[in-house]
């Protein structure tokens, strides 16, 4: 398969589905009244993507480069700021692949923990997720393993866009959906699967506005990549092959802040009993922030994207009562 838009339709996404299907957990929609989280008027359904095999909804992606791609006796090589690398060597240990991760020093001990204990080969070196790359593209070279791109990839976009098919199934009359932006994977194939049928909305931390930067210039170019979700949400840029497909079909993108993040994960926790990583709290950030336009009886899914964290303590002696 090339790298082209033609192949995000509904056909090809169809298809990547029923192959990905064995390897998949179909992830439950939670619904919930809007005032329960804070903001009346409005239903809220919750895609709990935190549940899906590696703690984020990057096994599809992870899996559809695998079982869609011919893999080289080298085997495959990734560069992810955690979850796609978590990702990966899940998938690989699975289907009997050689993995080897590149992650720069900002990823989160427990991601790093969940890729040693797949098995893969595991290098942690350079600051930012664009350090990582560039040594796993280095690598490729050298050693004639598979890349497989966090995002700018079309079998990864594939493998995203199961995820919106999946949610349109789940709860077929959506008013909008409301997705995390790191480097664009996610809400590409959400963005490519529903095309305009339903409001696709984009949410990006204040320190790593990729997409907001890209559709200000009219490409994408260069953006901080900073932020308490740096580890999920801080390429340097958004994909290529997303863009187009953002730009196209993203009604809007709406920044949320550090502080804006942790209140939605601590809300999740406290009133859901969620446990999500930052990055997994993004969405709802945005819509429970004053940015966000509700409609009155808006129907609103929001994807719950990731869930590696180490938020619970389970080494601390339990105290029962």
């Amino acid at each position: 398969m090339t790298n082209s838009l033609s192949s995000l339709d509904r056909e090809a996404v169809a298809a990547a589905a029923a192959r990905l299907r064995p390897y998949l957990r179909l992830t439950p929609v939670l619904e919930v009244a809007g005032a329960d989280l804070g903001r009346d008027g409005v239903s809220l359904f919750l895609k709990l993507e935190h549940l899906q095999h590696a703690g984020s909804f990057k096994a599809r992606g992870a899996f559809a480069n695998l079982l869609l791609r011919e893999v080289p006796p080298a085997g495959v090589v990734a560069a992810s700021g955690g979850n796609h690398g978590v990702a990966v060597a899940h998938a690989a240990r699975r289907l009997g692949v050689r993995a080897r991760i590149f992650v720069p020093t900002v990823a989160s001990p427990a991601k790093v923990a969940r890729i040693r204990a797949d098995g893969a080969e595991l290098v942690i070196g350079g600051d930012l997720y664009a350090d990582a790359l560039a040594a796993s593209q280095a690598w490729a070279r050298r050693s004639g393993a598979m890349p497989i791109h966090a995002f700018d990839q079309a079998e990864t976009l594939l493998g995203q866009a199961t995820l919106a098919r999946e949610l349109a199934a789940q709860v077929p009359d959506l008013d909008t959906v409301v997705v995390a932006v790191g480097g664009g994977g996610l809400i590409g194939g959400v963005a490519g699967w529903y095309a305009g049928q339903t409001r696709v909305v984009g949410v990006e931390p204040e320190k790593a506005p990729t997409l907001t930067a890209a559709l200000a210039a009219g490409g994408p170019v260069d953006a901080e990549a900073g932020g308490i979700a740096a580890d999920s949400l801080a390429p340097r840029r958004v994909g290529t092959l997303t863009f187009p497909i953002a730009q196209a079909h993203v009604e809007r993108v709406l920044l949320v802040t550090d502080r804006e993040i942790r209140a939605a994960q601590r809300i999740l926790w406290e009133r859901l009993r969620l446990v999500v990583e930052p990055g997994g709290a993004a969405a709802l950030a945005g819509v429970l922030s004053a940015a966000y336009d509700a409609r009155p009886g808006e129907r609103i899914a929001v994807v719950v994207c990731g869930g590696n964290t180490e938020a619970v303590d389970f080494d601390r002696p339990a105290r029962i009562a």
